[in-house]
Protein backbone atom coordinates (compact mmCIF):
# COMPACT_ATOMS: atom_id res chain seq x y z
CA UNK A 1 0.00 0.00 0.00
CA UNK A 2 2.81 2.40 0.85
CA UNK A 3 4.37 2.15 -2.61
CA UNK A 4 0.97 2.58 -4.26
CA UNK A 5 0.14 5.83 -2.48
CA UNK A 6 3.65 7.19 -2.86
CA UNK A 7 3.37 6.41 -6.58
CA UNK A 8 0.26 8.58 -6.80
CA UNK A 9 2.04 11.32 -4.86
CA UNK A 10 5.02 11.24 -7.22
CA UNK A 11 2.73 11.33 -10.27
CA UNK A 12 0.97 14.42 -8.97
CA UNK A 13 4.19 16.08 -7.85
CA UNK A 14 5.70 15.56 -11.30
CA UNK A 15 2.59 17.04 -12.92
CA UNK A 16 2.14 20.12 -10.73
CA UNK A 17 5.24 20.61 -8.59
CA UNK A 18 5.24 21.60 -4.89
CA UNK A 19 2.10 23.46 -3.80
CA UNK A 20 3.35 25.03 -0.53
CA UNK A 21 -0.16 24.95 0.89
CA UNK A 22 -1.79 26.48 3.11
CA UNK A 23 -1.18 30.11 2.10
CA UNK A 24 -1.56 32.16 5.29
CA UNK A 25 0.38 34.63 7.41
CA UNK A 26 -0.74 33.27 10.81
CA UNK A 27 -2.18 30.14 12.37
CA UNK A 28 -5.43 31.99 13.02
CA UNK A 29 -5.72 32.88 9.35
CA UNK A 30 -5.52 29.15 8.58
CA UNK A 31 -8.23 28.47 11.16
CA UNK A 32 -10.53 31.11 9.68
CA UNK A 33 -9.88 29.88 6.15
CA UNK A 34 -10.59 26.28 7.11
CA UNK A 35 -14.07 27.21 8.26
CA UNK A 36 -14.82 29.62 5.42
CA UNK A 37 -13.80 27.16 2.71
CA UNK A 38 -16.79 24.95 3.47
CA UNK A 39 -18.96 24.69 0.33
CA UNK A 40 -17.17 27.38 -1.64
CA UNK A 41 -14.17 27.98 -3.91
CA UNK A 42 -10.83 29.01 -2.47
CA UNK A 43 -10.88 32.24 -4.49
CA UNK A 44 -13.91 33.33 -2.46
CA UNK A 45 -12.11 32.52 0.78
CA UNK A 46 -9.14 34.63 -0.31
CA UNK A 47 -11.46 37.58 -0.91
CA UNK A 48 -13.13 37.10 2.48
CA UNK A 49 -9.74 36.91 4.22
CA UNK A 50 -8.69 40.13 2.49
CA UNK A 51 -11.95 41.78 3.60
CA UNK A 52 -11.42 40.71 7.21
CA UNK A 53 -7.84 42.00 7.11
CA UNK A 54 -9.00 45.35 5.78
CA UNK A 55 -11.29 45.63 8.83
CA UNK A 56 -8.48 44.50 11.19
CA UNK A 57 -10.57 41.49 12.21
CA UNK A 58 -8.11 38.67 11.64
CA UNK A 59 -7.28 38.02 15.29
CA UNK A 60 -9.32 35.95 17.76
CA UNK A 61 -10.08 38.93 20.04
CA UNK A 62 -11.06 41.28 17.23
CA UNK A 63 -13.27 38.76 15.46
CA UNK A 64 -14.85 37.57 18.71
CA UNK A 65 -15.95 41.11 19.59
CA UNK A 66 -16.82 42.29 16.08
CA UNK A 67 -20.25 43.41 14.97
CA UNK A 68 -22.00 40.48 13.31
CA UNK A 69 -23.18 42.58 10.37
CA UNK A 70 -19.59 43.59 9.64
CA UNK A 71 -18.44 39.98 9.64
CA UNK A 72 -21.30 38.96 7.37
CA UNK A 73 -20.44 41.66 4.88
CA UNK A 74 -16.77 40.61 4.87
CA UNK A 75 -17.52 36.94 4.23
CA UNK A 76 -20.66 37.27 2.08
CA UNK A 77 -18.67 36.10 -0.95
CA UNK A 78 -18.18 32.63 0.58
CA UNK A 79 -21.88 31.78 0.68
CA UNK A 80 -23.95 30.76 3.72
CA UNK A 81 -22.51 33.92 5.23
CA UNK A 82 -24.97 34.24 8.12
CA UNK A 83 -24.33 30.68 9.26
CA UNK A 84 -20.61 31.01 8.77
CA UNK A 85 -20.52 34.33 10.58
CA UNK A 86 -22.10 32.81 13.67
CA UNK A 87 -19.79 29.80 13.61
CA UNK A 88 -16.73 31.89 12.90
CA UNK A 89 -17.45 34.14 15.86
CA UNK A 90 -18.01 31.15 18.17
CA UNK A 91 -14.73 29.66 16.97
CA UNK A 92 -12.96 32.99 17.52
CA UNK A 93 -14.33 33.30 21.03
CA UNK A 94 -13.00 29.86 21.86
CA UNK A 95 -9.52 30.84 20.67
CA UNK A 96 -9.79 34.24 22.33
CA UNK A 97 -10.47 32.63 25.72
CA UNK A 98 -7.49 30.33 25.30
CA UNK A 99 -4.05 30.98 23.82
CA UNK A 100 -3.86 29.71 20.24
CA UNK A 101 -0.50 28.10 20.92
CA UNK A 102 -1.89 26.40 24.00
CA UNK A 103 -4.69 24.85 21.95
CA UNK A 104 -2.63 23.93 18.90
CA UNK A 105 0.14 22.39 21.03
CA UNK A 106 -2.22 19.71 22.33
CA UNK A 107 -1.80 16.13 21.05
CA UNK A 108 -3.62 15.61 17.74
CA UNK A 109 -6.31 13.39 19.24
CA UNK A 110 -7.17 15.82 22.03
CA UNK A 111 -7.04 18.79 19.66
CA UNK A 112 -9.35 17.04 17.19
CA UNK A 113 -11.88 16.25 19.91
CA UNK A 114 -11.81 19.86 21.10
CA UNK A 115 -12.31 21.26 17.61
CA UNK A 116 -15.11 18.83 16.80
CA UNK A 117 -16.96 19.96 19.92
CA UNK A 118 -17.31 23.44 18.41
CA UNK A 119 -20.38 24.32 16.37
CA UNK A 120 -19.83 24.09 12.63
CA UNK A 121 -16.53 22.21 12.82
CA UNK A 122 -16.63 18.82 11.14
CA UNK A 123 -13.93 16.29 10.36
CA UNK A 124 -12.49 18.06 7.31
CA UNK A 125 -12.37 21.48 8.97
CA UNK A 126 -10.86 20.10 12.18
CA UNK A 127 -8.25 18.08 10.34
CA UNK A 128 -7.33 21.02 8.11
CA UNK A 129 -6.65 23.07 11.23
CA UNK A 130 -4.62 20.25 12.78
CA UNK A 131 -2.53 19.66 9.65
CA UNK A 132 -1.97 23.23 8.46
CA UNK A 133 -2.20 25.34 11.63
CA UNK A 134 -0.94 22.90 14.27
CA UNK A 135 1.40 21.11 11.82
CA UNK A 136 0.50 17.64 13.07
CA UNK A 137 0.27 14.66 10.69
CA UNK A 138 -3.39 13.92 10.05
CA UNK A 139 -4.53 13.35 6.48
CA UNK A 140 -7.39 15.58 5.32
CA UNK A 141 -10.11 13.88 3.29
CA UNK A 142 -12.09 16.21 1.09
CA UNK A 143 -14.47 15.84 -1.86
CA UNK A 144 -11.60 15.65 -4.35
CA UNK A 145 -9.89 12.90 -2.37
CA UNK A 146 -13.11 10.88 -2.22
CA UNK A 147 -13.66 11.27 -5.96
CA UNK A 148 -10.14 10.16 -6.83
CA UNK A 149 -10.39 7.20 -4.47
CA UNK A 150 -13.60 6.09 -6.16
CA UNK A 151 -11.89 6.24 -9.54
CA UNK A 152 -9.19 3.82 -8.35
CA UNK A 153 -11.70 1.57 -6.57
CA UNK A 154 -10.89 2.64 -3.02
CA UNK A 155 -14.15 3.26 -1.17
CA UNK A 156 -15.22 4.20 2.34
CA UNK A 157 -16.34 7.03 4.56
CA UNK A 158 -14.19 9.84 5.90
CA UNK A 159 -12.46 7.93 8.68
CA UNK A 160 -11.95 4.79 6.60
CA UNK A 161 -10.25 6.77 3.84
CA UNK A 162 -8.19 8.63 6.40
CA UNK A 163 -6.96 5.34 7.84
CA UNK A 164 -6.16 4.20 4.31
CA UNK A 165 -3.90 7.18 3.64
CA UNK A 166 -2.33 7.36 7.08
CA UNK A 167 -1.70 3.62 7.10
CA UNK A 168 -0.10 3.67 3.67
CA UNK A 169 2.18 6.69 3.98
CA UNK A 170 5.10 7.68 6.20
CA UNK A 171 3.75 9.74 9.09
CA UNK A 172 5.10 13.07 7.91
CA UNK A 173 3.38 16.44 8.17
CA UNK A 174 5.01 17.99 5.10
CA UNK A 175 4.16 14.94 2.97
CA UNK A 176 0.54 15.05 4.10
CA UNK A 177 0.31 18.78 3.37
CA UNK A 178 1.78 18.48 -0.10
CA UNK A 179 -0.18 15.34 -1.01
CA UNK A 180 -3.49 16.82 0.06
CA UNK A 181 -2.76 20.07 -1.78
CA UNK A 182 -1.78 18.14 -4.91
CA UNK A 183 -5.02 16.15 -4.78
CA UNK A 184 -7.00 19.39 -4.59
CA UNK A 185 -5.04 20.84 -7.52
CA UNK A 186 -5.59 17.66 -9.52
CA UNK A 187 -9.30 17.64 -8.73
CA UNK A 188 -9.65 21.20 -10.00
CA UNK A 189 -7.62 20.58 -13.16
CA UNK A 190 -9.08 17.19 -14.11
CA UNK A 191 -12.16 16.09 -12.15
CA UNK A 192 -14.19 19.30 -12.22
CA UNK A 193 -13.39 19.73 -15.92
CA UNK A 194 -14.59 16.18 -16.70
CA UNK A 195 -11.18 15.17 -18.09
CA UNK A 196 -11.73 11.54 -17.07
CA UNK A 197 -10.27 10.16 -20.29
CA UNK A 198 -7.01 11.96 -19.49
CA UNK A 199 -6.82 10.80 -15.85
CA UNK A 200 -3.14 10.36 -15.15
CA UNK A 201 -3.88 8.56 -11.89
CA UNK A 202 -6.22 5.92 -13.31
CA UNK A 203 -3.88 5.39 -16.27
CA UNK A 204 -0.83 4.91 -14.07
CA UNK A 205 -2.15 3.09 -11.01
CA UNK A 206 -3.80 -0.29 -10.73
CA UNK A 207 -5.31 -1.04 -7.33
Amino acid sequence: MTNHLLEIYQILLAEFGPQHWWPAETEFEVIVGALLTQQTRWENVEQAIANLKSESLLTPDALADADRDTIEECIRCTGFYRQKSERLQLLSRHFARNRISGILDKPAGALRAELLSLKGVGYETADSIILYAAHKPVFVIDAYTKRICECINVNGGYEALQRYFEGGLPRDTHLYQEFHALIVRYGKEYCTKKRCDECIIAQSVIV
